[in-house]
C-alpha cells in the first residue's frame, strides 16, 4: 500500500493568541485533532498522526487509536531561561542549572498548561505563571526578548523532535535557537508529565482491516500499554488534555507501574500503583478512583 503525506492545519495551529490555560466555552474540544478526524471520516485521509497528549480520550464514532508509533520519547519537561552570563542589554538571567525552587519570588514563568502551572506553584508558590502561546521557537524567542518574562516550560520531546540539543552546560543548540538561553531538564518527581507526553498516536477508522494490519506493524506494545493506562486515568477523571492532572506509566519487568497527580477540585492529590501490562486500563481506572477518594 502506497501512502501520501498530507499536511492539515488544525484549529489549534491557527489559534496562536487564545489562552489554552483553562477549559472554556470559547475554545472548542479537539483543538489539534478536529480537522484531521474530519479527513479520516470523509475518506480523504487514512491515518492521522498526533502528538498523543493532544488526542482526546473520547474519539468520534467510527474512529479509534490504531497504534502508538515507535518507542516513547523522554517524557520530562524543561525549564527555559536567559543566561545571566550573556549580555542582552540589561535583561536579567540565571545561572546554568537553575531549578524551579531557585527562582526568586515574583519571577515570571509562562505556560499555557494548567498542569505545569499548578506544579510550578507547588514547588515555588512565589512565582507568577501567566499564559503564553506559540510554537517552541516562538516561546523561546519570547523568553529571549521580553524582560518581563523570566522563563517558560517546554516538553523535552518537542525540543528533541526539532533536533535541538541541550548540552551539559545547559546551552541549547540548534537551528533558529535564540542566543543566550539555557535549559534545565526537570525530573518527574518535580514536574510529572501530562498524559501521553512524548508518544505519537496514530488514529484510524474503526473496522478497517487493511489499516489494522498497517497499524500492527507500526505499533510499539510497551508504549501502548503505558499510554493506555494514562489515558484510562484521564478518562476516569473526566478531564481533557488541558485538565490539571498528570500521569506517568513505565514498564518494570513484567509490571506496569504508574504515578498520578491531580489538582482538580482542590489541593494536590496523588497515587501510585502497578498491574500487569494486560491490565493497563484497569490500572488507570483504579488510580483515578484512589485520587477521587482523597
Amino acid at each position: 500500500m502506497k501512502f501520501e503525506l498530507k499536511i492539515i492545519k488544525t484549529t489549534g495551529d491557527k489559534l496562536q493568541t487564545a489562552s489554552l490555560a483553562q477549559e472554556s466555552k470559547t475554545l472548542p474540544k479537539g483543538l489539534f485533532t478536529k480537522e484531521l478526524e474530519v479527513a479520516l471520516l470523509d475518506g480523504s485521509a487514512d491515518l492521522a498522526v498526533h502528538s498523543l497528549k493532544d488526542l482526546p480520550t473520547e474519539l468520534p464514532a467510527g474512529l479509534k487509536l490504531g497504534a502508538v508509533g515507535g518507542e516513547r520519547e523522554d517524557v520530562r519537561d524543561v525549564l527555559i531561561y536567559r543566561d545571566a552570563a550573556f549580555d542582552r542589554g540589561g535583561k536579567c538571567g540565571f545561572r546554568a542549572g537553575t531549578q524551579v525552587k531557585d527562582l526568586p519570588a515574583g519571577a515570571v514563568v509562562a505556560s499555557s498548561s494548567t498542569r505545569r502551572r499548578a506544579q510550578l506553584l507547588r514547588v515555588n508558590p512565589e512565582l507568577r505563571v501567566p499564559d503564553i502561546r506559540g510554537n517552541v521557537a516562538t516561546r523561546m524567542q519570547k523568553v529571549a526578548d521580553n524582560p518581563d518574562l523570566d522563563a517558560t516550560i517546554l516538553a523535552l520531546a518537542g525540543i528533541s523532535r526539532l533536533h535541538f540539543t541541550i548540552g551539559r552546560d545547559g546551552k541549547i543548540q540548534g537551528e533558529h535557537v535564540p542566543e543566550g538561553l539555557l535549559a534545565t531538564v526537570l525530573g518527574t518527581d518535580e514536574m510529572l508529565p501530562c498524559v501521553g507526553q512524548g508518544a505519537i498516536g496514530i488514529e484510524v477508522r474503526a473496522s478497517d482491516d487493511l489499516l489494522d494490519r498497517v497499524c500492527a506493524r507500526l505499533n510499539h506494545e510497551n508504549t501502548l500499554a503505558c499510554v493506555s493506562a494514562e489515558r484510562a486515568f484521564l478518562a476516569a477523571m473526566g478531564g481533557g488534555c488541558q485538565s490539571p492532572v498528570a500521569a506517568h506509566a513505565q514498564i518494570s519487568g513484567a509490571l506496569l507501574q504508574m504515578r498520578v497527580l491531580s489538582f482538580a477540585d482542590g489541593p494536590a492529590r496523588q497515587a501510585e500503583g502497578s498491574r500487569s501490562r494486560e491490565d493497563a486500563v484497569q490500572l488507570g481506572q483504579e488510580l483515578a478512583a484512589k485520587v477521587k477518594a482523597g
